[in-house]
């Protein structure tokens, strides 16, 4: 076995997962593109990674490997958005229902409603506007580097921009993971600049500054109630929270991963706990800090009042199952195999929706 079970799981979190429930609700588990407006859990999609809640209300989420994004709406049908299922970088100023994407990563809107999906291997950051439904270029070129700071985002290269997400001043900052940095746009301007990281790969020292340190695989990230940057990275499989508050100090506080890639430590302390290769962070409404630990094939949760590390789904081996759903015996997340998740995202009322994406489903636990 690649992974050792977690043998240390808090009295605490094995109650209230007791009560959890894992269910699909999106995918079939068989890799495909069919379905497009019907039940979302009939429909065959491929590989879901970024997942979020929309303006709409509805649920988004990409297809890395699908070359798509989709929707379900409350009736839980599946729609798609945007792509035609096919790789490339084509489309801009026409419907994004026609455009092609090569491998998105990860979608985000901002205040006025507009999509926002990270074209990884196309090194661009896309923008679907959410009145006309048109597709242009928001950052990059196409073509892969690092250049650009100081001018306009939409004439800067980036290197496999992985995540993204908008600051409470409706800034975007992108995890430009290729080149080791953290960049961050100003939406009034356009203007883009290097946020964090040095372009080589580092150690990242508890309190160290923000400016000139570097980071190593900078992933994804996310930002608090309070405004505050969290990152993990997955080389370094370790996460950090960056202290942007008002009169802060302006540094990075190591929070989790002991720095070696592995699966242990679940109940004890978040920063000596073995992480392996996170790739997916959401901060739910209390404050608690959820991972996608990608090869660990597990969600697990920084509980920031206990400071321990808990496993919230998943059993640490790879899989799709239990086939049913827990509501009716099959088991529960603990029980639930998934497959190399990449997307996770707490709702408003602490449901995880979990993009499994080499199961080729969505997942919930409530």
């Amino acid at each position: 076995m690649r992974f050792l079970l977690p043998l240390l799981l808090a009295a605490s979190t094995i109650s209230t997962l007791a009560a959890a429930e894992i269910r699909t609700v999106a995918g079939t588990g068989v890799k495909g593109s069919a379905g497009d407006g019907g039940p979302a859990t009939a429909a065959q999609i491929d590989n879901p990674f970024g997942i979020t809640r929309g303006p709409d209300g509805n649920l988004w989420f990409c297809e890395y490997s699908g070359q798509r994004v989709c929707k379900i709406t409350a009736d839980g049908k599946l729609h798609v958005v945007a792509g035609i299922g096919q790789k490339g970088y084509t489309g801009d100023g026409g419907p994004a229902l026609q455009a092609t994407f090569n491998l998105p990563h990860e979608i985000r809107f901002d205040k006025n409603g507009d999509l926002y999906i990270a074209d990884m291997v196309n090194s661009a950051i896309r923008k679907v506007d959410a009145k006309t439904g048109v597709i242009t270029t928001f950052a990059g070129t196409g073509k892969p580097g690092y250049s650009g700071d100081g001018g306009p985002a939409n004439a800067a290269q980036l290197k496999q921009p992985h995540s993204i997400q908008f600051d409470p001043a409706g800034d975007l900052y992108i995890c430009d993971i290729g080149n080791n940095v953290i960049r961050k746009v100003d939406v009034k301007t356009g203007i883009i600049s290097t946020f964090a990281g040095t372009g080589k790969a580092g150690p990242t020292p508890d309190g160290a500054p923000i400016t000139g340190t570097p980071l190593n695989g900078p992933r994804s990230i996310d930002f608090d109630a309070d405004g505050n940057l969290w990152l993990v990275t997955r080389a370094g499989n370790q996460v950090f929270k960056f202290d942007l508050s008002k009169g802060g100090a302006g540094k990075i506080h190591h929070i989790a991963g002991s720095g070696k890639a592995g699966f242990t430590g679940n109940g004890g302390p978040a920063k000596e706990a073995a992480l392996s290769g996170p790739k997916g962070i959401s901060i739910a409404p209390n404050g608690n800090v959820y991972l996608a630990d990608t090869e660990s094939h597990t969600v697990r949760m920084i509980d920031m009042k206990k400071g321990t590390l808990e496993l919230i789904a998943g059993t640490g081996e790879k899989g799709d199952g239990p086939p049913r759903d827990a509501a009716d015996g099959a088991g529960g997340p603990l029980k639930c195999k998934m497959a190399r998740l990449h997307g996770v995202f707490v709702d408003k009322d602490g449901s995880v929706f979990i993009g499994d994406s080499e199961a080729h489903r969505v997942r919930v636990v409530k």
